[in-house]
Formats: C-alpha cells, structure tokens, sequence
C-alpha cells in the first residue's frame, strides 16, 4: 500500500482506496490522482492493492483490505492519523471489495462510511446478467470475472462461496452507511446497490445512491461532472473535517 500522510497538524481522518480491474487486473497506481486529491483534502491516503484473482480466491481480497484497515490504524501514531475516523472508497470491483469490507462482521472499529463508485455489489446478478444470450459482452466478461473470483465455479457449484461474496446477504445493524454512484445505463446497473439498500435498511443503516444518465463505468464516472463533489460532501460529513 501507499500511505499519504501529513506530518504536522491534528491526527487526521483516513480515506482508503481500493482500485478496480475485473478483481483480476488494475493497480493501485491507477488511483494516484485520485489519492493525491483526497490528500489534497487533508486526509491521511491509503491507496492499497489486493492479491488478484488469478492469484488467489475470496475472500483473499477482502482479507487484504482488512488487513491494511488493521495495519494503519495499528500504526496510526506514525502516520499521524485518526484510527478510529476511517472511510473506504472503492471503484467496481474494487467497490465489490470495499462494500464487502463494510458489511463485514457486525461492523468495523472506527469505520465511519463506505463509498462505491459502479461497485459489483452483487456477484449473482453479475452472473445472471451475463448469462449468453441475455447480457452485452461487458457483462459476459463481468460474469467470467465473478466465476474466476468464486475460484473457477459457478454459483452451484459453490454456494457458500458466493453467499460470501454477496454482499447484501452480510448487512447487520453495526455496518457504516453506505454511498454509491452509478450510470443508469451501464454494465453494473444501479439495481446492484437497490439490493444493499433494501437489505441495509432492513437492519436501520442507511444508505444513499446517486444516479447519473449515460453508461460511464468506474473512474471515468467519477470525472463526470458533480460526481467527485457528491462523494466528497458525503465523505465529510461522515469524517469532519
């Protein structure tokens, strides 16, 4: 991971990055921009990579996004940061991962918000979208990318491990409230996160997501006008600042 930190000041609150890439792909270096914005802001940066799928099953992902989270907030004394006022952002599989982390267990020590921007937050619906014949050929790869990450098996064949990956199936009344950005025309439709936050609301957490016209995915939607300004209002009024 890359730390971005301020040495003098108050502790600060942190932002962790999580990238994208099909979970088999991408690079933490692709977020640079985007971590030296939220550091720009004041914010501790922590700009993480995660073993890939081709590397290792879930829930090594997540496992490696937790295991930052612990890291840093073991060390928060030499990053001059705030342990117990974190958020994670994450961008499409990245965002799958980041989500993940939020509805992990019954909540995370210090973690005061979950961002995701076009996040997988539903492997199965990834799948049956992608189904040939049913979906375009992004989706055909998102669902070859959602087997891939299962470990090479389908929901049938692996029930448990998609039920792990499903990440609405794990909301629970201590989870960090939850903001995600979608396109209402792309590949990773904005019914994904309706779904976390019909289950989210159903455990009292809540959960907001921001729509926007056209079929931008990711980062590029990130760049569309009001995006970036929208997540970091949200991100400030879950950190202060």
């Amino acid at each position: 991971m890359d730390v971005w930190w301020h040495t003098e000041g108050a502790r600060r609150p942190a932002v962790f990055v999580i990238h994208g890439g099909w979970w088999s792909g991408g690079d933490k270096k692709y977020m640079t921009q985007v971590s030296r914005s939220y550091s720009q802001l004041g914010y501790t940066v922590v700009n993480i990579d995660y073993r890939l799928s081709g590397d290792a099953p879930w829930p090594a992902q997540r496992s490696d996004a937790l295991d930052a989270i612990t890291t840093v907030r073991r060390h928060a004394a030499l990053f001059n940061t705030d342990p117990d006022r974190y958020v994670v952002v994450g961008f499409s599989a990245g965002g799958h991962i980041a989500t993940a982390v939020g509805t992990y267990g019954d909540g995370l020590p210090g973690l005061r918000g979950i961002v995701g921007v076009s996040p997988v937050v539903s492997p199965l619906a990834a799948y049956a979208d992608g189904e040939p014949g049913v979906g375009g050929a992004e989706q055909r790869k998102l669902r070859a990318a959602a087997v891939a990450l299962a470990g090479g098996c389908t929901p049938d064949q692996c029930p448990k491990t998609w039920s792990s990956m499903e990440v609405p199936f794990h909301a629970s009344p201590g989870d960090a409230p939850v903001f995600t950005v979608h396109s209402e025309n792309e590949f990773v439709p904005p019914y994904e996160s309706e779904a976390l936050k019909q289950a989210l609301a159903e455990v009292g957490v809540p959960m907001t997501i921001k729509t926007m016209p056209g079929v931008q995915h990711s980062a590029p939607l990130y760049r569309e006008r009001g995006v970036a300004e929208a997540v970091d209002a949200w991100i400030v009024a879950r950190l202060g600042h």
